[in-house]
């Protein structure tokens, strides 16, 4: 992620997940929550959202420019043709976290993203083809404790690509990825980017 321009406002308010790490507050600022439709964006939310599981986000997000060297820039088309030396190689990249089944489900990921854009257009027209009038949904949350961990439609979709043979993607994991990339958007409403 590159660096901001923008300053960080330390005393406003925001949602309390990302506390006071300075990565963690400019993820919430630009990026979380915010509506995006770029197919390279999903699938590198894909990879990093899978990669997460088990861990704790902001482990993840100190590993992003790496793990956007070590896949390819987080191109489909490249990752999808990843073979055993590159799931080899990637073991012993200190900068991912290194866990086999995780490569190996990015690589698989991504031979399913290919599928899901050749038979929908794009993965952003399948992802939305669960979405109310195919919209983004904006919650009006006091507290954080509102937030749930899956919904419905989050169940409705990882059940989805379960089916398709996308893996490491439950509905958890496909709810934090519907709000990293706006499919919903659960700030607070008195957080300083609810809108």
């Amino acid at each position: 992620m590159a660096a901001s321009s923008k300053s960080i406002d330390s005393n406003a308010t925001r949602c309390s997940w990302c506390g006071t790490d300075p990565l963690y507050i400019q993820y919430h600022d630009e990026e979380w929550g915010k509506e995006m439709h770029d197919d390279l964006v999903l699938f590198e939310f894909l990879v990093l959202e899978s990669a997460q599981a088990g861990l704790s986000w902001i482990t993840v997000l100190r590993k992003r420019e790496n793990y956007r060297k070590a896949f390819s820039g987080f191109d489909p088309i490249k990752v999808a043709q990843f073979t055993e030396i590159d799931v080899e190689r990637l073991l012993l990249d200190p900068g991912i976290i290194r866990n086999r089944q995780k490569i190996e489900a990015a690589i698989n990921n991504a031979q399913k993203f290919l599928e899901v854009q050749k038979e929908f257009g794009s993965f952003d027209k399948y992802l939305y083809s669960f979405m109310p009038n195919q919209k983004p949904i904006i919650n009006n949350r006091k507290s954080m404790s509102e937030v749930p961990a899956r919904t419905e439609i989050s169940d409705t979709i990882s059940k989805d690509m379960k089916k398709r043979g996308f893996k490491f993607f439950g509905t958890t994991i496909c709810y934090a990825h519907m709000q990293a990339t706006g499919m919903v958007n659960d700030h607070i409403v008195d957080c300083i980017t609810y809108s």
